[in-house]
């Protein structure tokens, strides 16, 4: 009995991973849970759960409908849930290019800007600005880093909106950020007004 709990916490485990993380690949969480990639594929199925490609369409599809005050290509990072008003997530796959290339550390512009970026998309308005950041980083980010950001929509204030981004690496907190959004209008003229 006890093979059949430790399946069956293994399964919901592995759910609430991909919840998380719609773009884990069979190996990545092969390695998080500890079993073989052939174990996790047998749990996709035996769950119903699609392979991380079919996962990453349906996650692009269902998100990018969405998005009202950006454009999918302003969004740095892969956004991959979005609920207007309320949060999102979103997965920044560093680069080279992304960091020193003496240290390998991605620069911090890249962070903030995944950062900034989500907690405007997340905004329920066809304008959305950023007012002001408080910020930390908690460690340095290594090229090659997956780096899941966060947001959640903490208050809003007639058309101002307090946004927390945390953003991890492996489940280690690197970066988190407190920012104020605000919402504009658009005029007939297709300018934006506050």
């Amino acid at each position: 009995m006890a093979a059949r709990s430790s399946k069956s916490e293994r399964q919901r485990k592995l759910q609430e991973m991909i919840r998380e993380d719609p773009l884990l690949t069979d190996e990545m969480l092969a390695k998080r849970l500890n079993v073989s990639v052939q174990t996790i594929r047998l749990d996709r199925l035996e769950l119903g759960v699609p392979e991380m490609r079919a996962r990453a369409r349906q996650v692009v599809e269902r998100v990018q409908g969405r998005l009202k005050s950006l454009i999918p290509a302003e969004v740095a990072g892969e956004l991959v849930d979005l609920e207007l008003g309320a949060g999102g997530i979103s997965i920044l796959e560093t680069t080279p290019e992304m960091g020193f290339k003496r240290t390998g550390i991605v620069r911090g512009h890249h962070l903030f800007a995944q950062a900034n970026s989500l907690a405007v998309a997340v905004i329920d308005a066809e304008v959305a600005l950023t007012g002001s950041a408080r910020l930390r980083f908690h460690r340095p980010v290594r090229v090659g880093d997956r780096v899941i950001a966060k947001a959640t929509v903490q208050k809003v204030e007639g058309n101002k909106s307090y946004v927390r981004v945390e953003s991890r690496v492996e489940g280690e907190k690197v970066f988190s950020a407190t920012l104020v959004i605000f919402a504009l209008e658009r005029d007939f003229q297709g300018g934006a007004r506050p």
